[in-house]
């Protein structure tokens, strides 16, 4: 298109002609808006100008700017925000591609264009030269280049070494390989278009490593401790090694005390450290690059590993029928010499026609090691030796010989048991007898203790008893328990089971054999009976709950007061029960005696059964003696009773004759006469002979009272010595305040009007009262010209106010001189305020009569009285009398 406008501009064609063209050259553009493919090539390398490269400008065309640009070969050098290319950054010379891409213009149809940059080759500069380290496997003859310089050599040339005229693979020498020497290497960047090939050489140098030496280890057993160097030289562990290194040591042994020293006192670590791994550091320094070189040696003293008085158990022996499944293991137990926890090889071996030797890895933990031995050993019946042949630490050097004095071990497999042709042979016997079986014809089994397993059915019933029997020379024998064979009738014993408890065998068998269990008596229904005796009576014994039985034998025997060995006695048994009597020379003790019965047989059968807990006590009780008793007397008034007698009691009787059999009650009235009395004993009812007494009734006669006796002046002050005085027993007489049960009163007692006193005469030669009392009522108004006698005052007043003085209008001695008296007294007004007499002979000041006052309390003032007398005609008296509260 550019070549047709520079023609029409050439020719000169008109301007409108001009104008045409110019408008169709602008829309071209427009349609290639990312402008035209180009190329460019970058060769200098190094320039500065590689670093930056405008990839937009290089385009040809027009295009648009603001789009967006991608770096196609992955070349890492373009900035696709800037659309800047650094050249100095891709590692590889070659040809890459960059896209320019623009969206969004209207009109746009070709929206990419591409730049093509060929990248020359750059092979750096290197130092002028390197030095390497002769140990050194592997070096990368890029580090000749300065890492400090801005531009490092692209990647993907060749090396080759030119020294030795070879070519290097993979950039890298093997220091070690080419030895100590310099060598010249030439880098190469192949040639690119128009971009020459590029050519970089680099000196390197190899410096020869320090040599510590190869290292070998010194081993020792304890067991040679005796001997131990006490100045060793560490030198002689190393071979090759350059002088002047220094030795250091890892393990604390402080053995080496400067730079120079390479001597250590063996015995002296051993005496300090004991058994061990004890390491040693020889260093040797290079030049520069090589570092200094290190060998380790080590002193190792192990320990001899000593089993004596060791113990070895392999578990456990089998039975034939175990073999497939069988599992064993063995353990190993120290002896004298604790071995140390750890891991250890052991090497057995076992006997037998799939014996062998098996070495394993164990773990000794405690002085003890438990292993498995695999089961194929052991495929068949018979005893296998196991036999530990060899015990060593994991960790050993084989610096000692080891002492293996581990006992062999013996397993067993054993076959199993078997009884089915035995011949079992049970003779009768009766309930709760243990049955006796009786085996032979077992001469297949070992002489050993054997268990059995066997079954009970038929009349018994039980399952799965163990028992164990001893076979010597084909024969054995066991019982079954009385207890499993409590039913009569016929029972069918079947070993079902035997175990050889020497090897644990067990089997499976079958062998039976019934046998007669005899009915014994029912003893659970016995029942005995004794009563309790009186000395000198005989004792009869009742069993019954004996059912059905007609004949039998029992044991029994006494215990307690009296004693006797099993007595044997034969009974004849009528509807379940029998009787006998003990015999008397078997009873000569008082006290309690027992009788047990322990046995009993039924004569019928000659099956018998023991007894337990069937007992019955009796006493034999002793005679009381004669009760102490003494002549009695009694007073007729205290109407004394048999209850009265002494002895008293439950346990005695009295009665009025030495010959009467029935006692007297306790409520019988005594009489004067003979009495007899018994003392029964209350526990055992054994009744003493009689004592006999006499009993004396005394009687006194009732007093009498002399004729007015029992008046009196009460302004006298009598007493009731006084009243006695009035009787015929003045000097005798006690006075009570009742009839009966009544306080006696002291004779200095004042009397009282009305009261009624009860007098008894007293014997003081029987001390007894009188039947009957002397009751006598007092009358104490007896008071002859008692006016005149006595002075008789009447108050002229009262104050009724609580203060305890003159509260009340009373006239004295007026109840002894005139007993029937009566007193009104009246107010001012003639209203009656108060009647009194000799039972309500004070006025207190207020009205007992209907007068409407406050509270019923007369007011002060002057109030007047009327006495009236009432005795010997004398007339009524007036007057007044003032209150005042």
């Amino acid at each position: 298109m550019t070549k047709n406008i520079h023609f029409l501009f050439k020719t000169r064609i008109t301007s409108f002609i001009f104008v045409l063209l110019l408008s169709f050259y602008s829309t071209n553009n427009i349609a290639q808006c990312a402008g035209q493919d180009n190329s460019y090539i970058v060769c200098d390398i190094p320039n500065a100008s590689s670093q930056s490269i405008n990839l937009f400008s290089l385009l040809l065309g027009t295009p648009v700017p603001g789009g967006t640009w991608n770096d196609d070969d992955l070349s890492g050098g373009l900035n696709t925000t800037t659309g800047i290319l650094n050249a100095q950054v891709i590692i590889q010379s070659g040809i890459y591609n960059y896209t320019y891409t623009v969206t969004g213009v209207p009109g746009c149809t070709d929206f990419q264009s591409t730049v093509t940059v060929t990248v020359g080759g750059y092979s750096g500069a290197p130092t002028n030269f390197a030095t390497v380290c002769s140990s050194t496997g592997s070096y990368n003859l890029f580090q000749v280049f300065n890492s400090s310089s801005a531009l490092l050599p692209q990647s993907f040339g060749t090396w080759f070494n030119v020294t030795t005229n070879t070519p290097v693979n993979s950039n890298n020498i093997n220091a070690t390989a080419l030895g100590v020497g310099t060598y010249q290497f030439r880098y190469t960047i192949a040639a690119i278009g128009t971009c020459v090939q590029q050519v970089s050489n680099a000196t390197v140098t190899i410096i020869r490593a320090p040599e510590s030496g190869a290292p070998t280890n010194l081993l020792l057993c304890d067991s040679d401790n005796l001997s131990f160097p006490t100045n060793f030289d560490l030198n002689n562990l190393l071979i090759g090694e350059d002088a002047g290194g220094k030795w250091v040591e890892i393990s604390g042994t402080t053995e080496i005390t400067t730079t120079s020293d390479h001597n250590v006192n063996i015995q002296n670590i051993y005496n300090t450290f004991g058994v061990g791994s004890y390491s040693f550091i020889y260093t040797v320094n290079g030049n520069s690059p090589c570092d200094p070189k290190s060998s380790t040696v080590r002193i190792i003293i192990e320990r001899r590993l000593d089993f004596t008085g060791s113990t070895f158990i392999v578990n456990s022996d089998i039975c034939e029928n175990q073999i497939a499944t069988a599992t064993y293991s063995a353990t190993i137990t120290q002896g004298v010499q604790p071995i140390p926890n750890g891991q250890y090889n052991i090497t057995y071996q076992v006997s037998g026609p799939n014996g062998s030797t098996n070495t394993i890895i164990a773990s000794f933990n405690s002085g003890i090691c438990n292993f498995s031995i695999p089961q194929t050993f052991f495929q068949q019946v018979g005893s296998y030796n196991v036999t530990i042949t060899n015990v060593s630490s994991v960790s050993s050097q084989g610096a000692c010989t080891n002492i293996i004095n581990i006992p062999t071990d013996v397993l067993n497999v054993t076959e199993k048991p078997n009884i089915d042709n035995a011949t079992l042979v049970i003779d009768p016997i009766c309930q709760n007898q243990s049955a006796v079986v009786e085996m032979s014809n077992m001469a297949n089994l070992p002489d050993g203790n054997y268990q059995i397993t066997y079954n009970l059915s038929g009349s018994n019933t039980v399952g799965s008893q163990t028992i164990v029997i001893a076979v010597v020379g084909g024969l054995s024998n066991f019982s079954i328990p009385s207890n499993l064979i409590p039913n009569a009738g016929n029972t069918n014993i079947s070993i079902t089971n035997i175990i050889n408890l020497t090897t644990g065998c067990l089997n499976t068998v079958s062998n039976t054999k019934v046998f007669v269990v005899k009915p014994i008596p029912n003893v659970t229904t016995l029942v005995v009976s004794a009563n309790d005796v009186c000395q000198n009576q005989p004792v009869s014994v009742t069993i019954s709950g004996l059912g059905t039985l007609t004949n039998v034998i029992i044991d029994y025997n006494l215990t307690g007061a009296n004693t006797t060995t099993t007595q044997t006695i034969s009974l004849v048994a009528v509807g379940g029960s029998s009787n006998f009597t003990i015999p008397q020379a078997q009873l000569p003790n008082l006290g309690l005696t027992n009788i047990s019965i322990s046995y009993i047989t039924n004569s019928g059968n000659s099956c018998g059964a023991p007894v337990s807990n069937l007992s019955d006590g009796f006493r034999i009780n002793p005679i009381p003696v004669a009760p102490t008793a003494s002549n009695r007397s009694f007073c007729k008034n205290n109407n004394a009773t048999v209850a009265n007698l002494l002895p008293s009691g439950s346990q005695y009787s009295w009665y009025n004759s030495a010959t009467s059999t029935t006692p007297l009650s306790n409520t019988t009235t005594l009489v004067s006469g003979n009495y007899y009395v018994s003392e029964t004993n209350p526990t055992t009812g054994c009744t003493s002979t009689r004592t006999m007494i006499s009993v004396v009734i005394n009687e006194v006669q009732t007093p009498t009272l002399n004729a007015n006796g029992q008046n009196f002046c009460g302004l006298d002050k009598p007493t009731l010595q006084q009243l006695s005085n009035n009787t015929n027993a003045n000097t005798t007489l006690v006075w009570f305040d009742a009839a009966a049960n009544g306080n006696q009163l002291p004779n200095t007692t004042l009397l009282q009007e009305g009261e009624t006193y009860y007098g008894f005469d007293f014997s003081n030669t029987t001390n007894c009262f009188s039947t009957n009392g002397l009751a006598v009522t007092i009358s104490l108004t007896n008071c002859i010209n008692a006016v005149t006698q006595y002075d008789f005052f009447i108050p002229d007043g009262f104050s009724p106010n609580g203060d305890g003085v003159n509260d009340t209008f009373t006239i004295p001695k007026i109840k002894f001189l005139f007993p029937n008296y009566s007193l009104e007294i009246y107010n001012r007004y003639g209203n009656l305020m108060f009647k009194g007499d000799i039972n309500t002979p004070q006025w207190d000041g207020k009205s007992t009569e209907s007068i409407n006052l406050i509270d019923g309390i007369a007011p002060n003032g002057v109030y007047f009285y009327v006495i009236n007398f009432n005795k010997d005609n004398k007339s009524p008296q007036q007057g007044r009398l003032y209150l005042n509260r």
